[in-house]
């Protein structure tokens, strides 16, 4: 394996116009000796049903978390997608990466009850079933960036995965991966314009390159007039309740083979220093914790491309009837499917690697179903 093709992800320009990611030009195909991991959790609907969203959000970051850890914080192309994630890596990676996948799988057994579906799949495989894995780094913030996906490539794997291929088996039991960092302190993020907007489109397999690149502007065009472009975050951050909702689920993520109720200590005293911290204004030594909210708030994802469009939107009655129509439109040129899920607050599942420095990564996703129960949707036919 060449040098170029580890460094491959790490040697790709960025941009900070996330509207250009619209077209086609600004990807670039991986290298072909390269892999690409999905998963998905199994029951994700039930688990929605019952209230334990946060969860699903909370595993498949996990993934994400899993793998920055397993290969020591190098930068490699993911995306989050709410009941699931994906990724690629380089072969050299691959031992790594695949030992990583079955102990997050066992860990999501074992903590919450849950199947975790893992597989890793050549990208020349994808290729030979007429199928690509294109990437582009888009920046958010000065301080951190995400990988953007075109191709198909992705949903193909994911698709191959769940009808058994390239899976990976669960680690021992009682094995756990490294999910250093993974958090999920911050409050649900309430609307302020009427709905929070989960929003998934996929063009449809025959769709005019040109007609889809257009319309993915038109509604791009149509959501930057929401404030902060439909950003769930205030600007000023998210918000700072104590105890967290989310610190069980962090100590769990956090204990090891250690005790689980001292890591739920930890994490308690931690988010309480935090929260006073972020009410007082208070700096200790050199950490200041509203730089830090704000931070947060300009490092999320809350729009990403992957293979489609997903977003998560603060959004208006009138601007949400403005999309419809354009996407209903789109239907009907046999451009799009699309599937859209209303609920009143956006949530957000973190990783960390320290607060001494900007480059944590912040995941948004509806908190009553999200993305999940918008591709629910589509997949039904709008």
């Amino acid at each position: 394996m060449s040098q170029d093709s580890v460094t491959f992800f790490d040697q790709l320009s960025e941009t900070h116009d996330f509207g250009a990611l619209s077209d086609d030009a600004q990807y670039t195909p991986l290298p072909d000796d390269w892999w690409v991991g999905s998963s998905d959790i199994v029951g994700s609907t039930k688990a929605i049903a019952e209230g334990h969203y946060k969860t699903v959000n909370m595993i498949a970051a996990a993934v994400i978390s899993s793998q920055i850890n397993a290969h020591g914080g190098a930068p490699f192309p993911f995306v989050f997608g709410g009941d699931g994630a994906s990724f690629a890596i380089p072969a050299q990676w691959h031992a790594a990466a695949a030992q990583a996948l079955s102990e997050t799988r066992m860990w999501t057994r074992e903590e919450f009850g849950m199947d975790l579906r893992v597989a890793l799949t050549p990208v020349t495989e994808i290729r030979a079933a007429g199928q690509d894995v294109r990437v582009a780094r888009f920046r958010p913030s000065d301080a951190v960036g995400y990988a953007m996906f075109a191709g198909g490539g992705l949903s193909w794997a994911e698709t191959q995965m769940k009808a058994g291929a390239y899976g990976l088996a669960e680690a021992a039991s009682g094995a756990r991966p490294d999910l250093t960092g993974l958090s999920c302190r911050w409050s649900n993020m309430s609307s302020q314009l009427g709905s929070i907007l989960s929003l998934v489109i996929v063009p449809t397999p025959r769709a005019d390159a040109a007609k889809y690149a257009r319309l993915m502007q038109a509604v791009l065009a149509t959501t930057k007039c929401l404030r902060q472009g439909g950003h769930p975050s205030p600007e000023v951050g998210p918000g700072v309740d104590w105890p967290p909702k989310g610190a069980w689920l962090e100590a769990q993520a956090q204990y090891g083979g250690g005790s689980l109720r001292l890591a739920y200590a930890q994490v308690l005293f931690e988010s309480f220093l935090a929260w006073l911290l972020v009410r007082t204004g208070v700096h200790l030594g050199g950490f200041d914790a509203r730089r830090y909210r704000k931070v947060v708030g300009q490092n999320a994802d809350f729009r990403k491309f992957d293979d489609g469009l997903k977003m998560t939107l603060d959004c208006d009655p009138e601007t949400e009837t403005q999309l419809r129509q354009i996407l209903d439109e789109g239907v009907a040129d046999g451009v799009i499917r699309y599937g859209i899920h209303k609920q009143d607050e956006a949530m957000m599942t973190c990783i960390v690697p320290s607060i001494q420095s900007d480059d944590h990564v912040h995941f948004v996703d509806g908190a009553a179903g999200g993305y999940t129960e918008a591709a629910k949707v589509l997949k039904a036919g709008v």
